[in-house]
């Protein structure tokens, strides 16, 4: 593919302790105080938005620049060694005396994941570490999880807002996804809704998860829908017509241009802005606004071969999505491919080895792919 992409922003090392077999009622029944659990080998990969969607879009077959920011300790030789490995590593930073981020990723089987997570050198990541030279024949560029990189989202998301401007300044379409916010840390005391105000109007694709910008844009929404879901995934009690679009209008309202709300195992909602604002896109995207205006709809997920691991389920659903678009698909195309992509991701422990190339996907579908929902 000819179209350049840039993914920056978060990465980390992801270490997933794999449990054995069998489903767990709770949490409880394995985190225990002094008992010893028997593991199998763990898994260790990379992770965070730039890997799991720049190396996604890599392996899809995208013209994909990656950058992000590491530290010079055995963890960030980790990440570039595993960087380096798809030919992806150049545009890396090394930090010295700066510490790698890394997550440990505890997935019990079916049970929701729980993320220890290090920032680490992901809070010092600057828009004066973008190489702007670069930006000036890229034709998107994306950036994720500004939630857990701390330099993004403080004086009032100031750094963020600077480098979506100046990636739109240098011509490129812009993407951003969120990460989640723990309400504890410094992330948790910011007006989400103030920097979102700020920032989505320079935002193209805005891709976050449903509870994520829940969070953000309507605090009482989201208790209300803890307090149906009773402790459980809050995803699986959504309504569309009460729940899902309240909320993307008021993404809409913001500014965005084309909207995909990742609704966890049911699915992805998407909608599209009006003609007029869709022209507006950075014409390097090649994006025919005929095709793509006034477009809405609920995506249900395809029924995948095995449930192992959501890990990366969502970074890769948007690497698909993104890629589609940049092929030239349809946004329901492109949002079919989204699905399929998750479905094959939590196959596996790790967020990539369970990818498939579109092709592949698309014959799946064609013949007849079952949904899970």
């Amino acid at each position: 593919m000819d179209k350049k992409v840039i993914v920056a922003g978060h990465i980390c090392l992801d270490i997933t302790p794999v449990f054995p077999a069998g489903k767990k009622k709770s949490i409880s029944e394995v985190m225990m105080p002094g008992k010893l659990v028997q593991m199998k080998a763990a898994s260790v990969s990379t992770g965070g938005a730039v890997a799991n969607t720049g190396l996604a879009m890599k392996i899809l077959d995208a013209n994909v620049k990656l950058m992000g920011k590491v530290g010079t300790d055995a963890f960030g030789d980790m990440v570039c060694s595993i960087m380096d490995r798809y030919d992806a590593g150049e545009a890396m930073i090394r930090a010295e005396g700066e510490a790698t981020s890394y997550t440990v990723v505890v997935a019990v089987p079916g049970i929701d994941r729980v993320f220890l997570h290090c920032p680490g050198a992901n809070d010092t990541f600057r828009t004066s570490e973008v190489d702007l030279a670069e930006l000036e024949d890229t034709a998107l560029f994306h950036f994720g999880y500004p939630p857990i990189m701390a330099s993004m989202y403080q004086n009032e998301g100031e750094e963020l807002l600077k480098l979506m401007k100046k990636a739109r300044e240098a011509g490129c379409a812009t993407s951003m996804d969120l990460a989640a916010v723990d309400p504890d840390s410094g992330a948790g005391k910011v007006d989400w809704k103030a920097i979102l105000t700020k920032v989505i109007p320079y935002v193209d694709f805005f891709v976050p998860s449903i509870e994520e910008v829940c969070y953000m844009l309507d605090r009482e929404r989201l208790e209300s829908w803890q307090e149906r879901a009773g402790g459980g995934d809050i995803t699986e009690i959504l309504d569309l017509d009460k729940d899902i679009r309240p909320l993307a209008d008021q993404c809409m309202e913001l500014g965005c241009k084309v909207l995909l709300l990742k609704c966890g195992a049911p699915g992805i909602y998407y909608r599209t802005a009006t003609r007029d604002k869709l022209e507006s896109i950075a014409p390097r995207l090649g994006l025919d606004a005929s095709v793509w205006a006034d477009k809405e709809g609920f995506e249900k997920s395809y029924k995948p071969d095995a449930v192992l691991s959501g890990t990366g389920a969502g970074d890769t659903s948007i690497a698909a999505f993104l890629t589609a678009m940049l092929e030239g698909s349809t946004p329901e195309e492109c949002v079919q491919l989204a699905t399929a992509t998750g479905a094959c991701c939590v196959a596996a422990y790790d967020s990539l080895s369970g990818l498939k190339p579109l092709k592949e996907l698309r014959e799946r579908i064609a013949d007849g792919w079952e949904k899970a929902w």
